[in-house]
């Protein structure tokens, strides 16, 4: 049965997690995903994670998973792996950002797939969204953090990512108790292969690492392991309809990320006029002029989650990624 601690009184929430034990996970074998593969099993759960490849198994199995062999793209394969779960927790995507629209549009077939599996049974449903989808509607005036009760784009043209949480937040009036992670930017650890691992590649290119105009932009992040501990507090304590932010640091200028790779590498760091971004960036430029000021304030507080691990800086500087 999951350790799971609870508030006194709190049996309504005790009932449930009681009846969860079997979790499929999708994206189980990824960076995030071999978080909270750890961290459910680590309390009680039973993994069920999702495997395209034959090393993403054998890594499961290692874990201590079971395996269900499929993909994103197998909608049927998805379907049955939900169909024998008590709980699914949604972590896979494509992150391939030459063909991202295509992506997000897929993500809203991948989600639509889940939760019809799920489809009156009232069994939870977690899906990964990104605190970037806030950046479209924040006021640009404001200093105050985005929180997880702000408004987000619901038009894919506007911004694609939100068709994660529009797709699934479709069923939580149809019998699947439906609740959001955001994740930031910078999900950061030993082994992240994602934006600031590219970020250190394209100073090391340049020979200098940048920032774009004065770096003031900031980026929210977590740690990996953090933001693992948050996905199992989600499935025990989540209602439907929530969201939650899994985020540590709520922004970290860009200027004091730029500061710490030079740092780390030896490079000079420098500005970066906006129309030299991609010169410098490639195709980051645009995730390097980011603004994404974000709060877990209601997060922390509804789960009970405070982030334990190391800063984005403290990684940086500690040399996991250079």
């Amino acid at each position: 049965m999951p350790s799971a601690s609870f508030c006194s009184g709190d049996v309504e929430n005790r009932a449930r997690v009681e009846d969860i034990m079997l979790v499929f996970v999708t994206g189980a074998s990824g960076f995030v995903g071999t978080g909270v593969t750890k961290e459910l099993l680590a309390h009680g759960y039973e993994v069920l994670g999702l495997a395209r490849s034959a090393a993403s198994a054998d890594k499961l199995r290692q874990l201590g998973a079971t395996v269900h062999e499929g993909s994103i793209d197998d909608y049927e394969s998805l379907k049955r792996g939900a169909q024998q779960a008590d709980a699914v927790i949604h972590l896979a995507f494509k992150h391939d950002f030459e063909n991202y629209w295509a992506n997000c549009l897929q993500e809203g077939e991948v989600v639509k797939a889940l939760g019809e599996a799920l489809e009156g049974t009232n069994k939870p449903l977690i899906v990964t969204s990104a605190t970037a989808v806030l950046t479209d509607t924040r006021d640009p005036s404001s200093t105050a953090p985005s929180t997880e009760h702000d408004p987000v784009p619901t038009d894919m043209a506007v911004m694609p990512r939100c068709i994660s949480e529009t797709a699934s937040l479709a069923f939580s009036s149809r019998g699947v108790r439906v609740s959001v992670v955001r994740l930031p930017p910078s999900v950061h650890g030993r082994g992240e292969h994602g934006f600031i691992p590219m970020i250190v590649d394209a100073a090391r290119k340049a020979g200098a690492s940048g920032y774009i105009g004065e770096g003031t932009n900031v980026w929210p992040s977590v740690g990996r392991d953090d933001a693992a501990v948050l996905y199992r507090l989600a499935l025990e304590k989540g209602d439907n309809g929530d969201i939650f932010h899994a985020v540590h640091d709520q922004g970290v200028p860009f200027k004091s990320i730029a500061d710490a790779i030079g740092k780390r590498t030896g490079l000079p760091v420098k500005s970066v006029k906006e129309d030299e971004g991609e010169a410098h960036f490639g195709w980051l430029a645009r995730i390097a002029k980011l603004s994404n000021p974000v709060s877990a304030k209601w997060t922390s507080e509804k789960l009970g989650w405070q982030p334990k691990g190391t800063t984005l800086l403290e990684d940086i500087e500690a040399g996991v990624y250079c």
